[in-house]
């Protein structure tokens, strides 16, 4: 795993994994876009989607076949965040560890800046 760089989202190797199997048997220029939007019942949420378009105010993240692109604006929001999978008993989800946040909401899908 890569040194924690506060100015950066940093990606456990679990996170790297799991996206890798997600984006397999997709065509190669597809990846993993993760973003920041205004929702939820604390303000704002994550979310993930597959894209084959890389827009000019993206930041690309790549470890080998796995790329993972953030708009310049979700990465202020995120910076300095750890990006973890986990699995417990059936549950398993990816899990944001992100300083920023100053309030989570009771389901932990929205958070507040």
């Amino acid at each position: 795993m890569q040194a924690f760089n506060p100015n950066t989202i940093n990606f456990t190797d679990q996170a790297i994994l799991h996206f890798t199997n997600a984006l397999s048997g997709k065509p190669d220029e597809f990846a993993i876009r993760i973003g920041v939007r205004e929702a939820g019942c604390s303000g704002y949420e994550y979310f993930f989607e597959y894209t084959n378009k890389e827009n000019d105010n993206d930041i690309l993240f790549q470890h080998n076949s796995c790329k993972i692109l953030i708009d310049k604006e979700s990465h202020k929001f995120m910076q300095g965040s750890e990006i973890d999978f986990q699995e417990s008993g059936l549950n398993q989800g990816i899990v944001f560890k992100n300083p920023n946040a100053k309030v989570t909401c009771g389901c932990g899908e929205s958070f507040s800046v």
